[in-house]
This record gives C-alpha cells, structure tokens and sequence, in this order.
C-alpha cells in the first residue's frame, strides 16, 4: 500500500504539475521564437539566451516551477529500498527534471539527469527517451561527434518507432548539420518526418529537407520536399506553406519554368485572404521574380509595397532597402542609392556582418555622391556662364514662370484648406456644445483646441520656415542654408534666401551668374578635379568601366590642369585594354610614348615586361620608402621628399597619404601646433578620404588629450629617463658615444635592466636615452653608477626625467621650460 501510495501521488499530483508547467513553458518558448527563414531552420525550435544569469533569476519561471515539482517528487516519494527503486514513477522525475534543466538552458545538470535514469533505471520504459533527450544536451554542448555515435548505437540497438524514432533521427539529422554532413542529414529528416505523429513537426523537417536539397544544388529534390510541406496546408502551421511556396519560387527556371503558371500563383498568394500576415515575405519574392524576369518597374512597386507592410522582419527590410539601392546604383542614381543604403543600415544596429558589407557599399557611395554633386552643379553654372545674355534670359524668365505657376496652385491649395477648416471647426464647436463639452468661447479661443488649425499652422510654419530643429536663434537665415538646402541645388539655395520680390525677378537670378574669372576658373578646377575622381572611382572601386571612360574623356575635353591629363590618359588606356577596345588603347599608348616620353607612364608602356606589380618607381614603393624614412627618424627628409612627390603625382588617390605622412614627420620634428595645423590642413583638403577622416579624428578625439604643457611632479616610484643631449656641433660624435655607453651599461645591467636609444627632438637637437631606472633615486644618482664601470671616464653631462614629462617635452618641443622650472643645468 505504501508503495502504491507514492506512486499515485507522485504521477497523478507532483509530476502531473511538473509536467503542465513543463507544457507550458514549451509553448511559452515556441510563441517568442522567431525562426529566420533567411537561413537554415534549427531542427528544434528554441532560443539559445547568452545571458548569464544571477542567482536566483531564472529565464522562465515555469521551467523553474517543473524542476522543482521533480525534485520534490524524488525528495518525497522516491522508495530506494537495499540499493533498489520500489516507485516507478522515479525515472519519471528524472526525465521531467532533466527536461526542466535542459529548456532552461543548463545542459550539463541536463545531462546529470538524464546519466542518472541510464545508471539507475536500465530497465525502465523511458530508456530510450532517456538516451535520446541526452543526445540533444550533448548537441546542444556542440558534442556533436559523439552524439552522432550514441544515436546510431541506440538505433542499431532498439526497434525504435512512432515519436521516438522521429526525436532520435531529427536530432541525429541536426547533429550532422552542424558537423557540415548534408546529405546524410537529408535523409535523416526524412525518416524524422515519416515516423512524427505531430504535423508540426513533419511539416518543419519536410521544409528543412528543401533547404537542405538547395544547399546540395538539387533544385528539383527540393522543390519535391517543398510540395510535401505544401500538400500539409492548414494541418501544419501556415509559415511553412508560405515559405516552401516562396523557395520554389526562389527556385524557378526563367528559361524552361511556365511563366504564365508562375504568374498566377503568385496573384494568388497575394490575394488570398488567410497570407495577410506573410504579405512582406509575398511581396518581396514577388519583386525579386520581376527584377530577375527584367520587369524593373513592378519590382520596385513591390518592393516598396513590402516595406509599407510594417513588417517586423528586419533582415526583410534591410533586403528590400538594399534592392532598391542597388537598382539606383546600377541605374547611376547615386544620391538615391546611398539614401537606401542609409535606411539599410539604420535597421541593423549591431555590428553584424550584413551590416558591414552595407556599411561598406555606403561609404564607397560617399565620394561618389560628393563628387557627382560638385560636377553636376558645376557644370550647371558654367553652362549659364558660357550662354549668351538672350538666351540666359529666356532661361531665368521660363524658371520664374514655372516659380509662379507653383505659388498660384499652392495659394489656391491653401484657399480651399482655410474654407475646409472653416467648416469643420463650425461642425466641431458645434458638436462640442451639443455634448455639454468645452464651451464654444473655448474652443474658438485657444488654437490648440482645433486639431486641424493645429495641423494647418504645422504646416504653414514648414512652408515658411522650413524643418527647423528646436534651438536658439532659429529664424536666422544661415539656418536656412544650412538645413534646407542642399549642396547640389544652387537655384534652391538662391530661391530659398530671395525675398518675394526678388524671387519672380529674373534679373536677380541674372545677377547671381558669376563673372569674376577667378570664379569661373576656380569652378572648373573644381569640376574638372570631380571628373577625375570619379573616373578613378568608377575604375577601382565598382569597376564601371563605361561610366568611368566618359568621366575621363569629359575631364580631357574640359581644358583641365596639366598635372591631371597625363594620368586621365593612362587610366582611359587601362580602361580601353579592358573594354577589348584595341584601337583607342593604341592610340592613347602611342599618344603617351610621343608626347611624354620621360614619365614613368611611358615607361610602363614601353617596358611592360620588367613591371611586376608595382614598379621602383611607382607611388606606392616611394610611399613605402618613405614611411621607412619616418620609422628610422629621418624626418626633415621625408618632409622634403613628400612635398616633392605630393607635386610630382597630384591627382593620383595616395597623395593623402604622403599628406598624412609629411603631417606626422612635421609632428615629430616640431612639436603640438605644427602637427595641429598640419592634420587641419589634411582634414580639410581631402575630408572624404580615408586619411582625411583619420586626421580629423585625431584632431577631435585624440590632439585634445595631449594639449596640456604642464609636468607633472617627480614621484619616488615610476619610470625615469636619462637623456644626453646632442646638438647639431657634435652629433657626428653621437654613434661612437653610444657604442661606448652600451658597453659600460653592459656591466651595469648585473642589477638594472638598462638599455638605449637615440631620439630626435627638433631639426638641430638629437637626445640619446638611457631607459629602465624605475625609481627617481636611481636615475638622480646615476653618475655615481657611472663613475663606478666607467673605465672610459665619460664626463658628458645629462639630466633625468620622468617618463610622463618625456613625453610632454616631446610632444611640446618645451624642454628649455621643463629646465627652467625644475632648475635643471
């Protein structure tokens, strides 16, 4: 009886509970769950949470409540008589708490549970449930290698069928997706999807199975598994339908597929009722089919209904931004393409990897954009400079018609919202004192009352005033330059600061050509160096080599500086090779042979077989060069030599880095300012590149830190320096001096692990340092160390100091200071 009695009441009470709780807890699971139909589908639905959690949390309390109901069922009820389990709900409880552990994310005190049925209870019926529910939290530790070897054993080893042989094949199949085994996982699922009771279930493994066959390159085997899930239809849950429907759409032949099939099945996903909540997903597979079967126009209609279905699939939205991105790019619409990379990029906000592949597309945009901009407007202005007066005229007097035609349909348009205002303020005062609400008086009296005067004065103030942001003096006029007008748009930025007067004047608009042929000249500069760039861009960066040939040969038409032509030139020669267009190319070889025959272009072109790579005397090894020249403190010469080589390849896209160069030799040769004026100098000319944005960081986030003059006290602990100083009178005598120094510090280095180096401090002062003194008593006495090894009487003076203040007199170029306020001889 007693035995009885604690079976009963651990089944039917304790476990029961456990199990309901357990129950729910799954369901809880499976409603948050989001599976991302944009990759492999997991064969378990369950998030894995990387958060660790403190003690006494717990990420579901029903979990919590279930494992606590089997252990209290093992605690109260287990009968372990001599070594032997007299209730046989014990394994039960077991299972229920490794269950409980294992959805609560702990696999190992899983895996505790689940050994311990194998151990305890080998002849229980739940064994095989046992081995299998251990496999996945081997799985689940990524022990994929050895789950895949118990399931085998276990199915070899038991006639396993119905649910049972559905869990240990599917998770066999998963274990074998993560070792990159498919085909074997294949055909697992398949037998997964066979023995399942639940449609679920199948439905889930048979769209797997599709992915799968895709992944394999077996189109026509997935499309099959893709019907199995379709030929479910309301007996599994409608996501999968929808999405099997959606791969084989993915999956259709444009050469041999029936088209007009297609077609019509995709009119019927879109219009039949119960897909409503897959809308997103239908119309996006819809533009992409039209994009792919070149109906340009429907796929950016569809595209864009699938962005105006609010969807909460982010990678979706971020795939339809990136479309229709990428179709503006290709149609050389820049300025719209980088705007959809930017709403690309605004849905992402972590650092993931399709997040940087857009953020790359975006920044190669910005330059092209920029300049594509200064070219178009640009070229806006010298066309109206080089028109006769007439004509200018003509063109300024249709503008301002069209000025006007836009201001009488937009006064008319006003006229009917006032009248309609009018009306619906009546109907709502009325309505308002009908319901015994706020008296007529009030609502006539207070604007904020009316909700459409509300939207009317909302939308005269932007009509007025523009999108002004909330700041002090927001009337001024520069704010509207700077906020509503954009660079590329000179006509607006004139329409938008001219008085009423002014604006349907055409002579004011005949005034603003410019005249002054310093302007006109520095225009063209501008443009003309606008052209080039975007021939190098188009060429290098998105290899549009059409594109890239017209910028080229619109900069030699456009009278440009002399220094751009001869590389404009060679690039149109590079770019005709490429194009197969073996006329132009020898015309513009023969042209760069006769006509510039001491430049390294025409080397090149006349010894092809001695450049590998990149040759001696290419940018790039001079670059090199340099920058070696730097790393060794050679820094007066590589300030003259980049000067030199910034005239000599200007125009060529590594000038900025012998910018950057030269900026950071003159930081080290002379101090704070210098190197500050010189970073503003790069951030400036060349801001949209990458050493350009390098200098302003560092002069707004790292320049700022390293300002302050001021030493800081000597301390007793802390690393010092000695320094000998050397002027440009006796440097010649530095490297005999170190030698020699070297070889008594050798003896020193018994107790102190002193070593040198020479450092240079301004153009005519070198210092030779002596580093390792970790305390300031060290250093203050080293003479008397000195006087001890040195056999070679070294009488040169020196003086100490901490590293800290090393760095500031460096920085600084302030060591005449640092003597002074330390009384340093």
């Amino acid at each position: 009886m007693s035995r009885n009695f604690h079976a009963v009441t651990a089944e039917y009470n304790t476990l029961f509970n456990g199990y309901n709780a357990l129950e729910q807890g799954r369901s809880e699971l499976n409603t948050r769950y989001k599976d991302n139909y944009w990759e492999l589908l997991p064969v378990e639905r369950m998030q894995i949470d990387e958060d660790i959690l403190l003690p006494g949390e717990a990420r579901n309390d029903n979990f919590t409540r279930a494992e606590e109901k089997a252990a209290k069922a093992i605690q109260k009820h287990s009968m372990n008589i001599e070594g032997k389990e007299k209730n046989p709900q014990m394994d039960e409880a077991y299972l229920l708490l490794g269950k409980a552990r294992y959805f609560d994310q702990r696999f190992v005190p899983a895996l505790e549970a689940f050994n311990y049925i194998l151990y305890k209870y080998p002849a229980s019926d739940k064994i095989s449930q046992a081995r299998i529910w251990r496999e996945k939290a081997n799985i689940r530790l990524d022990n994929n290698e050895l789950a895949i070897e118990n399931l085998k054993r276990l199915l070899r080893a038991e006639p396993l069928e119905g649910q049972d042989l559905a869990d240990a094949t599917s998770m066999l199949a998963q274990a074998y997706i993560n070792t990159k085994v498919i085909d074997t996982a294949v055909t697992q699922l398949g037998m997964a999807a066979k023995a399942t009771k639940s449609n679920d279930e199948r439905g889930r493994y048979r769209f797997i199975q599709g992915q799968l066959y895709n992944q394999l390159g077996y189109k026509d085997s997935a499309n099959m598994a893709f019907d199995k899930v379709i030929e479910l239809n309301r007996r599994t849950p409608r996501i999968y339908m929808i999405s099997a429907y959606l791969e084989k759409i993915k999956n259709f032949d444009l050469e041999n597929g029936d088209k007009m099939a297609l077609e019509d099945l995709l009119d019927e996903l879109e219009e039949n009722r119960e897909n409503r909540p897959f809308l997103d997903k239908i119309y996006h597979s819809i533009a992409k089919y039209r994009l792919r079967n070149g109906q340009d126009s429907l796929a950016v209609v569809y595209f864009n209904k699938s962005l105006q279905t609010l969807s909460s699939d982010l990678l979706l939205k971020s795939k339809n931004y990136e479309a229709l991105g990428d179709m503006n790019f290709d149609n050389s619409v820049y300025e719209v393409a980088g705007a959809y990379y930017d709403s690309t990029m605004t849905v992402f906000k972590d650092e993931s990897k399709i997040s940087r592949v857009i953020k790359r597309k975006r920044d190669n945009l910005e330059d092209v954009i920029l300049y594509e901009g200064i070219a178009k407007t640009n070229d806006s202005i010298l066309n109206l400079v080089n028109m006769p007066d007439a004509d200018r005229l003509a063109y300024f007097e249709a503008f301002v018609a069209h000025l006007k035609a836009k201001a009488e349909a937009a006064e008319a348009d006003e006229k009917s919202k006032s009248m309609n205002s009018g009306i619906i303020g009546a109907v709502a005062n009325q309505q308002t004192n009908i319901s015994g609400g706020r008296t007529a008086q009030q609502s006539a009296g207070f604007y904020f009352y009316n909700p459409t005067l509300v939207a009317y004065g909302k939308n005269e103030f932007v009509k007025i005033w523009g999108n002004r942001p909330l700041e002090d003096n927001w009337r001024w006029s520069k704010r509207t330059l700077n906020n509503q007008v954009s660079q590329t748009q000179p006509t607006q930025n004139i329409v938008a600061q001219a008085t009423d007067e002014e604006k349907f004047d055409p002579q004011f608009y005949m005034a603003t050509v410019p005249s002054n042929p310093k302007d006109i000249d520095s225009l063209k500069t501008d443009r003309n160096y606008a052209y080039y760039q975007l021939g190098l861009i188009y060429r290098e960066k998105f290899n549009e080599l059409e594109l890239a040939k017209d910028k080229f040969l619109d900069l030699l038409n456009s009278d440009p500086d002399p220094k751009l032509i001869l590389p404009s030139k060679y690039n149109l020669y590079k770019i005709y090779e490429a194009l197969g267009e073996t006329g132009e190319a020898e015309v513009a070889r023969y042209d760069i042979i006769k006509n510039y025959p001491d430049s390294r272009y025409a080397n090149i072109l006349l010894h092809p077989d001695l450049v590998t790579g990149r040759e001696e005397n290419s940018p790039e090894r001079i670059y090199e060069a340099l920058y070696e020249k730097n790393q060794n403190q050679e820094y007066t010469e590589v300030i003259s030599e980049c000067e030199k080589d910034i005239n000599k390849f200007n125009g060529d896209p590594i000038v900025p880095k012998f910018e950057l160069l030269k900026a950071n030799a003159i930081g080290r040769l002379k101090g704070f300012e210098a190197y500050k004026a010189a970073l503003g100098q790069v951030a400036l000319n060349y801001a949209n590149t990458e050493e350009g944005k390098n200098a302003q960081f560092m002069l707004t986030d790292v320049l700022p830190k390293l300002a302050s003059t001021a030493f800081k006290p000597d301390t007793e602990e802390g690393n010092y320096y000695v320094v000998f100083q050397f002027d440009s009178i006796d440097r010649e005598a530095l490297p005999e001096f170190k030698k020699t120094l070297d070889e008594i510090l050798e003896n020193i280095q018994k107790y102190y692990d002193l070593n040198t180096s020479i450092d240079v401090y301004s153009p005519n002062t070198t210092f030779l340092v002596i580093h390792g003194f970790n305390n300031k008593q060290v250093a203050e006495t080293f003479d008397q160390l000195l006087a001890e090894y040195n056999e070679k009487k070294i009488k040169r003076s020196y003086f100490y100091i901490s590293a800290a203040n090393y760095q500031v007199v460096q920085i600084h170029k302030n060591l005449d200071q640092y003597r002074t306020q330390l009384s340093i001889n």
